[in-house]
């Protein structure tokens, strides 16, 4: 089980990485008497290449305001944006790269986060993907794991949300969905079988708009487990709270 969590865990870092820095391939032409490439991302990463007026480069991702570049002769190194605003396209337009805001967020389509916490007295880690349908209204796909002493729980969770002021920077979020639940018992302790249950839930949360293209978001669920055995048998209702982040393209 904690394979599994590791392994959302890194999967979660690769997908911001590639959603933070990740852009769409094009080619500029130096006007400046040079561009200077430099072995990393930063100021601090030593001058290993130099492309004088005239030379193609190729935009391959971005990472903040450093670009990774590729040369003509496959050289590849990061250019700070003060230089690459000083290229022009095919067309001969000065290249502008715009800044991520705020109000990105509002227009976006996709989102995906990781967030941990607790479901009841256990921890649950918790990786999603979101769509969204407007400005106010969108829908999730939870995968989320809970790691307890006496048993563990894996459960699919299917939710819509509610944003009614997507505008503001601290904007609060409504959500209601249901899904299933499956329940093992460590056998080292107990002697019982696994368990699935159907479950609703609703819950109330907080968006914080961070910076780019990262959000931090904030939650409190209210879940009712369903019976699965016979009328006799109580629903179940346990309470969820939990914290991570966001990001959206």
């Amino acid at each position: 089980m904690r394979i599994r969590i590791l392994f959302l865990f890194v999967f979660y870092l690769l997908f911001a990485q590639w959603a933070y820095a990740a852009e769409t391939e094009q080619k500029v032409k130096v006007i400046e008497p040079y561009l200077e490439m430099h072995t990393g991302p930063g100021a601090g990463f030593p001058v290993f290449n130099v492309v004088e007026r005239g030379g193609w480069i190729t935009i391959l991702k971005r990472r903040a305001d450093w670009f990774m570049v590729r040369t003509q002769k496959g050289k590849t190194g990061w250019v700070d944006r003060k230089q690459m605003e000083q290229t022009v396209t095919a067309s001969g337009n000065r290249v502008r790269f715009r800044d991520i805001t705020q109000d990105e967020f509002s227009e976006r389509l996709w989102e995906m986060g990781m967030t941990g916490g607790q479901f009841a007295n256990a921890p649950v880690l918790s990786l999603y993907g979101g769509y969204a349908f407007s400005k106010n209204l969108s829908t999730e796909l939870t995968l989320a794991h809970v790691l307890g002493d006496i048993s563990s729980s894996t459960f699919l969770k299917l939710n819509l949300l509610a944003q009614p002021f997507p505008e503001w920077r601290y904007s609060p979020f409504f959500s209601i969905g249901t899904g299933y639940i499956k329940t093992r018992p460590n056998s080292r302790l107990v002697q019982a079988l696994d368990r699935s249950n159907q479950f609703s839930q609703i819950g109330i949360g907080l968006r914080a708009y961070l910076t780019r293209r990262f959000i931090l978001r904030m939650e409190y669920n209210g879940y009712v487990l369903y019976s699965a055995n016979n009328e006799n048998d109580q629903n179940e209702e346990i309470r969820e709270w939990k914290a991570g982040f966001t990001v959206f393209f």
